[in-house]
């Protein structure tokens, strides 16, 4: 499995990292012996290097599979919190349940815009402050937008003092703040541009190169559009693979055949035929049970426009929209949506 250091902050990983959120209550809701089990099968295979949040409910499961290795694989965790407080509680939790004095990436949650980051500004200085104090080696965002990549680039270069590379002004004159220090930013990169709310694919990977050529480390997600895009399998990874400005990808795994099959695509193999055939049979959907009362929470709670309320006034799912995140599952007070 390649290797490459994330950006400045000095962390070798692997090219492929184990996305956990399909391993916890949002998805399939694997208990941690199971969870962790499969984790460490895959460290033992070479991929140490795994991403989760407050929100996957995967802790425990990473945890499990340091226990089962003997070692920890390399954490990237991500949190909501937008103050102080927040910020606190959420890195003590994670510190807590994954048993880890030190997380080796802690990132905000889903930031959207640059002002949404400018609403986390309290959370991320204290995450700047937590690295200080040796309790985080790295902190940055994810996000499924491209604004708030170029918007941290153009932070980046000011704190560097050098010229800014755009034309407009990302933060709209209410500056940057904390900004300046991004080490690694996780978004949405897949050829086809699934998932994105702010453009084509060429905006967002235009943001990642620039980011990378600003020192950044680039962890990308849904290279697979969430399962929508497994009938090209082959040609997404080539494409992963051919992006040098991408660290690493953050791929969701539920079994050893998906274990084997991402395996096989990141390391320019054969993919095993057993596997190939297990892992296609798999294919995931969003499932709305009957009970749900048409609040509208997972409506509103979708960024990608995926969700509406249909005729029978349930809440309806646009497969074809839908990137299988299950964060619609987490508005859910009736817990009558998941991803199965």
């Amino acid at each position: 499995m390649e290797r490459r250091t994330l950006g400045r902050t000095g962390i070798p990983v692997p090219r492929l990292c184990f996305g956990t959120l399909p391993l916890g209550p949002l998805q399939t809701g694997l208990p941690p012996e199971e969870g962790g089990a499969l984790i460490a099968y895959a460290m033992d295979r070479g991929v140490d290097f795994v991403d989760t949040a407050e929100l996957y409910g995967t802790y425990a499961h990473i945890r499990e599979a340091a226990r089962i290795a003997g070692r920890y694989p390399t954490v990237c965790t991500k949190s909501y919190a937008y103050d102080r407080a927040g910020a606190r509680a959420s890195l003590e939790k994670a510190r807590r349940e994954l048993g880890l004095d030190t997380i080796d990436l802690f990132l905000l949650h889903e930031q959207e815009t640059p002002l949404t980051l400018l609403g986390h500004r309290q959370a991320y200085e204290f995450l700047l402050e937590s690295k200080a104090k040796g309790l985080v080696r790295a902190v940055g965002f994810s996000t499924h937008a491209a604004s708030p990549v170029f918007a941290a680039v153009q932070a980046a270069a000011a704190g560097r003092g050098a010229e800014d590379p755009y034309d407009r002004d990302f933060w709209e004159d209410l500056g940057h703040g904390p900004y300046e220090e991004v080490d690694v930013i996780h978004p949405i990169l897949n050829r086809a541009g699934l998932g994105l709310i702010d453009g084509p694919a060429e905006r967002m990977l235009q943001a990642a190169s620039d980011a990378h050529g600003a020192g950044i480390g680039v962890l990308g997600m849904k290279l697979f559009g969430g399962g929508n895009l497994l009938g090209t399998l082959e040609e997404e990874a080539a494409f992963g693979r051919s992006l040098p400005y991408v660290d690493a990808f953050a791929v969701g795994m539920q079994t050893r055949a998906e274990v084997e099959v991402d395996l096989a695509l990141f390391e320019e193999r054969p993919i095993p035929a057993e596997a190939a055939f297990e892992a296609r049979a798999r294919r995931k959907r969003l499932f709305v049970h009957d009970w749900c009362t048409g609040c509208g929470a997972c409506v509103t709670r979708c960024t990608r426009g995926a969700m509406s309320l249909g005729p029978d006034g349930k809440a309806f799912v646009d497969a074809a929209a839908c990137v299988l995140c299950g964060y619609c599952a987490a508005a859910c007070r009736d817990f009558a949506i998941k991803v199965v």
